[in-house]
Protein backbone atom coordinates (compact mmCIF):
# COMPACT_ATOMS: atom_id res chain seq x y z
CA UNK A 1 0.00 0.00 0.00
CA UNK A 2 1.15 3.57 -1.10
CA UNK A 3 1.35 6.09 1.60
CA UNK A 4 -0.92 9.14 0.44
CA UNK A 5 -1.00 12.62 1.76
CA UNK A 6 -5.06 13.33 2.14
CA UNK A 7 -7.00 16.61 2.57
CA UNK A 8 -10.18 16.27 4.37
CA UNK A 9 -11.44 19.68 3.35
CA UNK A 10 -14.14 21.03 5.53
CA UNK A 11 -14.49 18.56 8.52
CA UNK A 12 -13.65 19.69 11.80
CA UNK A 13 -15.16 16.37 13.01
CA UNK A 14 -11.91 14.16 12.23
CA UNK A 15 -14.06 11.14 11.21
CA UNK A 16 -12.50 10.59 7.52
CA UNK A 17 -9.04 12.09 8.73
CA UNK A 18 -8.98 9.05 11.36
CA UNK A 19 -10.22 6.61 9.31
CA UNK A 20 -7.05 7.12 6.79
CA UNK A 21 -4.61 7.45 9.42
CA UNK A 22 -6.17 4.18 10.51
CA UNK A 23 -4.96 2.89 7.32
CA UNK A 24 -1.44 4.50 7.64
CA UNK A 25 -2.05 7.32 5.43
CA UNK A 26 -0.99 11.09 6.12
CA UNK A 27 -4.11 12.62 6.55
CA UNK A 28 -5.60 16.26 7.64
CA UNK A 29 -8.89 17.36 8.32
CA UNK A 30 -9.37 21.06 7.51
CA UNK A 31 -11.82 23.45 8.48
CA UNK A 32 -12.78 27.43 9.37
CA UNK A 33 -13.58 25.43 12.95
CA UNK A 34 -11.45 23.89 15.47
CA UNK A 35 -11.70 19.84 15.32
CA UNK A 36 -13.58 17.99 17.71
CA UNK A 37 -12.31 15.18 17.08
CA UNK A 38 -9.35 14.94 19.11
CA UNK A 39 -6.10 15.38 17.49
CA UNK A 40 -5.49 19.14 16.59
CA UNK A 41 -2.17 17.95 15.23
CA UNK A 42 -3.90 16.86 12.46
CA UNK A 43 -6.33 19.85 11.81
CA UNK A 44 -5.75 22.80 9.64
CA UNK A 45 -7.69 25.59 11.37
CA UNK A 46 -8.40 27.62 7.91
CA UNK A 47 -9.75 28.41 4.75
CA UNK A 48 -9.07 24.98 2.98
CA UNK A 49 -8.64 27.60 -0.58
CA UNK A 50 -5.82 28.51 0.60
CA UNK A 51 -4.57 24.85 1.10
CA UNK A 52 -5.61 22.51 -1.76
CA UNK A 53 -1.99 23.69 -3.47
CA UNK A 54 -0.18 21.77 -0.53
CA UNK A 55 0.70 18.37 -2.96
CA UNK A 56 -1.97 16.40 -1.50
CA UNK A 57 -2.77 12.91 -3.74
CA UNK A 58 -6.62 12.84 -2.79
CA UNK A 59 -9.00 15.01 -1.28
CA UNK A 60 -12.70 14.36 0.42
CA UNK A 61 -14.56 17.55 0.32
CA UNK A 62 -17.82 17.93 2.28
CA UNK A 63 -18.80 21.48 1.13
CA UNK A 64 -21.20 22.84 3.30
CA UNK A 65 -24.80 22.07 2.38
CA UNK A 66 -27.22 24.57 3.93
CA UNK A 67 -27.85 26.20 0.95
CA UNK A 68 -27.46 23.42 -1.85
CA UNK A 69 -29.74 20.91 -0.88
CA UNK A 70 -33.21 20.03 -2.33
CA UNK A 71 -35.16 21.32 1.03
CA UNK A 72 -33.55 25.15 0.08
CA UNK A 73 -35.29 25.11 -3.12
CA UNK A 74 -38.86 26.15 -2.45
CA UNK A 75 -37.60 28.99 -0.20
CA UNK A 76 -34.97 30.33 -2.32
CA UNK A 77 -38.14 31.14 -4.88
CA UNK A 78 -39.05 34.05 -2.10
CA UNK A 79 -35.70 35.04 -0.74
CA UNK A 80 -33.06 36.30 -2.60
CA UNK A 81 -30.55 36.40 -0.08
CA UNK A 82 -31.01 32.45 -0.14
CA UNK A 83 -30.17 32.64 -3.48
CA UNK A 84 -27.31 34.50 -3.50
CA UNK A 85 -25.75 32.45 -0.83
CA UNK A 86 -26.87 29.33 -2.62
CA UNK A 87 -25.11 30.60 -6.10
CA UNK A 88 -21.91 31.24 -3.25
CA UNK A 89 -22.07 27.65 -2.03
CA UNK A 90 -22.28 26.40 -5.90
CA UNK A 91 -19.10 28.43 -6.96
CA UNK A 92 -17.10 26.90 -3.74
CA UNK A 93 -18.43 23.54 -4.67
CA UNK A 94 -16.97 23.63 -7.56
CA UNK A 95 -14.02 25.40 -6.49
CA UNK A 96 -12.70 21.64 -4.54
CA UNK A 97 -13.85 19.25 -7.52
CA UNK A 98 -12.31 21.37 -10.38
CA UNK A 99 -9.31 21.65 -8.93
CA UNK A 100 -5.99 19.86 -10.27
CA UNK A 101 -5.73 16.93 -7.33
CA UNK A 102 -5.07 13.66 -8.99
CA UNK A 103 -8.30 11.56 -6.50
CA UNK A 104 -11.28 13.61 -5.41
CA UNK A 105 -14.42 12.71 -4.04
CA UNK A 106 -17.33 15.28 -2.99
CA UNK A 107 -20.08 14.75 -0.63
CA UNK A 108 -22.99 16.41 -0.59
CA UNK A 109 -26.93 16.17 0.30
CA UNK A 110 -28.36 15.30 -3.27
CA UNK A 111 -29.80 18.81 -4.50
CA UNK A 112 -29.31 22.02 -6.52
CA UNK A 113 -25.72 20.36 -7.89
CA UNK A 114 -27.78 17.39 -9.64
CA UNK A 115 -29.08 19.95 -12.08
CA UNK A 116 -26.83 23.15 -12.34
CA UNK A 117 -23.74 20.69 -12.78
CA UNK A 118 -24.04 17.02 -12.88
CA UNK A 119 -25.95 14.09 -10.88
CA UNK A 120 -23.57 12.41 -8.67
CA UNK A 121 -21.91 9.42 -9.57
CA UNK A 122 -23.27 7.48 -6.78
CA UNK A 123 -25.76 7.70 -4.34
CA UNK A 124 -25.33 6.15 -0.48
CA UNK A 125 -27.52 5.92 2.94
CA UNK A 126 -25.72 5.31 6.24
CA UNK A 127 -27.84 2.03 6.16
CA UNK A 128 -25.79 0.35 2.99
CA UNK A 129 -22.54 0.03 5.38
CA UNK A 130 -24.12 -0.68 8.68
CA UNK A 131 -25.89 2.06 10.48
CA UNK A 132 -29.70 1.72 10.67
CA UNK A 133 -29.88 5.41 9.66
CA UNK A 134 -31.09 6.76 6.22
CA UNK A 135 -29.54 9.75 4.60
CA UNK A 136 -29.59 10.44 0.84
CA UNK A 137 -25.59 11.43 -0.03
CA UNK A 138 -24.49 12.03 -3.31
CA UNK A 139 -20.74 11.27 -4.07
CA UNK A 140 -19.03 12.94 -7.16
CA UNK A 141 -16.09 11.52 -8.31
CA UNK A 142 -12.49 12.05 -9.91
CA UNK A 143 -10.32 9.05 -10.58
CA UNK A 144 -12.20 6.82 -7.44
CA UNK A 145 -14.52 4.35 -7.70
CA UNK A 146 -17.75 3.86 -6.24
CA UNK A 147 -18.01 2.42 -2.56
CA UNK A 148 -18.70 -1.50 -2.76
CA UNK A 149 -21.78 -2.21 -0.57
CA UNK A 150 -23.18 -5.52 -0.47
CA UNK A 151 -27.56 -6.08 0.57
CA UNK A 152 -27.11 -9.98 1.03
CA UNK A 153 -24.25 -12.17 1.46
CA UNK A 154 -23.59 -13.83 -1.41
CA UNK A 155 -20.32 -15.53 -3.14
CA UNK A 156 -19.01 -12.60 -3.55
CA UNK A 157 -18.62 -11.01 -0.27
CA UNK A 158 -21.05 -10.59 3.39
CA UNK A 159 -23.42 -8.33 3.48
CA UNK A 160 -22.70 -4.82 4.81
CA UNK A 161 -26.43 -2.99 5.16
CA UNK A 162 -28.13 -2.35 8.56
CA UNK A 163 -32.01 -1.93 9.19
CA UNK A 164 -33.68 0.38 7.43
CA UNK A 165 -35.77 2.30 9.65
CA UNK A 166 -39.50 1.33 9.70
CA UNK A 167 -41.81 4.36 8.53
CA UNK A 168 -42.61 7.13 10.79
CA UNK A 169 -46.05 8.06 8.65
CA UNK A 170 -47.93 6.89 5.99
CA UNK A 171 -50.90 8.43 3.90
CA UNK A 172 -52.56 8.10 0.47
CA UNK A 173 -51.40 10.86 -1.64
CA UNK A 174 -54.98 12.63 -3.49
CA UNK A 175 -53.67 13.54 -6.89
CA UNK A 176 -52.37 9.66 -7.78
CA UNK A 177 -54.03 7.82 -5.30
CA UNK A 178 -50.22 6.40 -4.27
CA UNK A 179 -49.32 5.31 -1.04
CA UNK A 180 -46.75 7.60 0.33
CA UNK A 181 -44.40 6.96 3.62
CA UNK A 182 -42.22 8.87 5.64
CA UNK A 183 -39.21 7.74 7.71
CA UNK A 184 -37.84 9.95 10.67
CA UNK A 185 -34.56 9.43 9.16
CA UNK A 186 -32.67 11.77 12.04
CA UNK A 187 -33.63 10.27 15.16
CA UNK A 188 -30.35 9.35 16.30
CA UNK A 189 -29.34 13.18 15.78
CA UNK A 190 -29.79 15.77 18.03
CA UNK A 191 -28.97 18.90 15.79
CA UNK A 192 -27.83 20.14 12.51
CA UNK A 193 -24.18 19.75 13.17
CA UNK A 194 -24.25 16.00 14.34
CA UNK A 195 -26.59 15.70 11.20
CA UNK A 196 -23.78 16.72 8.94
CA UNK A 197 -21.30 14.84 10.32
CA UNK A 198 -20.85 11.41 8.19
CA UNK A 199 -21.19 7.79 9.54
CA UNK A 200 -18.09 6.55 10.64
CA UNK A 201 -18.40 3.13 8.91
CA UNK A 202 -18.79 4.93 5.71
CA UNK A 203 -15.64 7.09 6.53
CA UNK A 204 -14.06 3.52 7.38
CA UNK A 205 -15.32 2.42 4.19
CA UNK A 206 -13.76 5.24 2.02
CA UNK A 207 -10.25 4.73 3.86
CA UNK A 208 -10.87 0.83 2.95
CA UNK A 209 -11.76 1.15 -0.25
CA UNK A 210 -9.98 4.23 -1.25
CA UNK A 211 -7.13 3.79 0.60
Amino acid sequence: MRKMRVLVACEESQGVCKAFRARGHEAYSCDLQECSGGHPEWHIQDDVLKHLNDGWDMMIGFPPCTYLSSVQTFICRTDSQRVMKRIDGAKFFMELYNYPIEKIAIENPTGVMSHIFREPDQIIHPYYFGDSVMKRTGLWLKNLPKLIHTPSTNMFGECTYGVVPPPEKTWIQKSTGKMKYQRQVNRPFISGKERSVLSTNIARAMAEQWG
